[in-house]
């Protein structure tokens, strides 16, 4: 599942590749924009905002994309085999004479004037990885809802832009409080912590091929704490890690170290 540091290295990636030279090659294989055509134009910059890409090009114009869930663009050299899934699943190319960016099953695909950008991601919260971040204006939004679940709080890219399900869990279990906790139980310092923690994290996972959030002693099987740890001991505790199914994304926990409410469903 792409975070926001996985978009920042796409987004680098992107950038490497396109930014600076001219298009020669350019399908969009989107019902809307299918007959678009960007051949010839220079590529400005390519730059990540929270989970979203923009690609801007010469002429006041803007590539959207989103991953969400399971979306990927791949860079390749021009004689290079395409292995990012099968051809139906294509949904972008762009080009030129070093390069070639194929997007794979991107959820979201739009050609849009740069002016516009604020309509696609004016109502994102402070970004932590971009120029704008704001700790405190994080922290305000985070706990804006005094009645809303941890879980919740942390992945609404309103309140801060850039975290996915793998960071709402490791966050919560870092912060030691449930993920169904509401955010007004939080004790009065947690709230400025954990953003300063998910802002480190994001930041030192930005140049790393394999996210972790563990600290090189406290590692014992991986580097992660409890996502993907369902049923095995926890690394402070050694109580089994929980998850809970119940929802749209898999919650991971340590009932252990993380006080709180329970999810409502039994977990597993």
């Amino acid at each position: 599942m792409p975070e926001g540091d996985t978009v920042w290295q796409t987004a680098r990636r992107l950038h490497g590749a396109l930014a600076g030279r001219v298009l020669t090659r350019s399908d969009l294989r989107v019902p809307r924009f299918a007959t678009a055509d960007l051949t010839g134009r220079g590529v400005l910059d390519v730059t990540p905002r929270g989970k979203h890409l923009l690609t801007r090009v010469e002429g006041g114009l803007t590539l959207h994309s989103h991953l969400r869930m399971e979306g990927a663009w791949h860079v390749y050299a021009p004689g290079d085999h395409w292995r990012g899934g099968p051809t139906h699943q294509i949904r972008a190319i762009l080009g030129n004479t070093e390069a070639v960016a194929v997007g794979y099953r991107l959820p979201v695909l739009a050609l849009i004037r740069t002016a516009d950008e604020p309509d696609v991601v004016g109502h994102l919260g402070p970004d932590l990885l971009g120029p704008d971040w704001d700790a405190v204006e994080a922290a305000r939004r985070l706990t804006a809802d005094p009645a809303r679940p941890l879980g919740e709080a942390l992945l609404d890219q309103r309140n801060l832009a850039g975290i996915g399900n793998v960071y709402k869990c490791e966050l919560a279990f870092l912060a030691a409080a449930s993920p169904w906790l509401p955010v007004g139980e939080l004790g009065p310092d947690v709230p400025a912590r954990l953003v300063a923690t998910a802002h480190r994290l994001l930041e030192a996972n930005k140049d790393r091929p394999d996210r972790r959030t563990t600290t090189t002693r406290s590692v014992r099987g991986g580097g992660l704490y409890v996502y993907g740890r369902g049923g095995r001991p926890c690394l402070r505790c050694g109580a089994p890690v929980r998850k809970d199914e119940s929802g749209d994304r898999i919650t991971y926990w340590c009932p252990g170290c993380q006080q709180g409410p329970l999810p409502q469903s039994p977990p597993s």
